[in-house]
């Protein structure tokens, strides 16, 4: 139980659980038979619908300022990019450049906000992208310029949400989170003149699932997460994400993972791991 109440261990702690939700996205969407952008429009009015009950309930205020405008941007940005990438190249490229996100943490925050970064911090990015690498080099294939540059495009901004986010107080950052699903929902709704969706429970089950767990509630857990872990510390252990959907493929549709993916995994979950117990001990020291 003491773990819980430190504040650092228990913005992990949620940091991880969103990347669990997050993690979802990809079993659930093969179940909704209908166009991506549409998908993407749905599941962010419904996030919303979620997130506007969150701010009430917690009495919080919706604000507009540089952070949540910016935030809403950068966010709807990334998920708008990331499904058009997938569309112009394979998921698996797709995938590895934008979690080229970290390496981008290290950079804007050098850059913009002058902070300095440890030899481990480096390390742990690097290996962390080595194992991600690894867990889809069995799919990654050359070409795809175009999709490849979009997915590299997501990744900038997933990068520059995590550092705003960073910065940003609470409200600014939930308001943030809630002006992108209303922004994605005002694009990518009105895809459906183009291809109308056919209504089933089960894509109306998997879109509710999506809405509110694997957006809604999930970007709650990481709006709560950074008040007490930083950008840099969140990507890192955001990598889960990735590396949990061939579980959810081998739980729902029997598909074991093949070598690759169960080193690259191995690699990140090291890393992190190793990371954060060198972080903890540092700071622990700096005390």
């Amino acid at each position: 139980m003491h773990f819980f109440q430190d504040p650092h261990h228990k913005a992990v702690g949620l940091m991880l659980a969103a990347s669990v939700l997050w993690s979802t996205g990809g079993i659930l969407i093969k179940l909704i038979p209908w166009n991506a952008a549409f998908i993407s429009g749905m599941r962010s009015l419904i996030a919303g619908i979620a997130l506007f009950v969150f701010i009430r309930i917690s009495g919080r205020k919706i604000r507009f300022n540089r952070y949540s405008v910016s935030t809403a941007v950068f966010m709807t940005g990334m998920m708008f990019a990331f499904v058009v990438s997938n569309k112009l190249t394979t998921a698996a490229n797709a995938i590895v450049l934008e979690y080229t996100s970290p390496i981008l943490i290290l950079v804007f925050s050098a850059v913009f906000l002058k902070q300095k970064f440890m030899r481990q911090d480096i390390t742990a990015v690097a290996a962390v992208f080595l194992g991600i690498s690894l867990s889809f080099f069995d799919h990654i294939s050359p070409g795809h310029l175009a999709g490849n540059c979009v997915a590299l495009l997501s990744g900038v901004f997933c990068a520059a949400m995590y550092v705003i986010c960073g910065e940003a107080d609470m409200e600014s950052r939930v308001s943030g989170i809630f002006l992108s699903q209303l922004l994605t929902a005002a694009i990518g709704i009105p895809f459906a003149a183009f291809d109308p969706p056919k209504v089933t429970l089960t894509a109306v089950l998997s879109l509710i699932a999506l809405g509110v767990f694997q957006i809604g509630i999930s970007y709650i857990f990481y709006a709560m997460a950074l008040r007490d872990c930083p950008p840099l510390a969140c990507s890192l252990i955001g990598a889960a994400e990735p590396l949990l959907n061939p579980l959810w493929v081998f739980v729902f549709n029997g598909e074991a993972p093949g070598v690759f993916p169960l080193v690259g995994g191995g690699v990140v979950i090291l890393s992190v791991t190793g990371w954060c117990v060198w972080r903890d001990r540092f700071l622990a020291a700096q005390q």
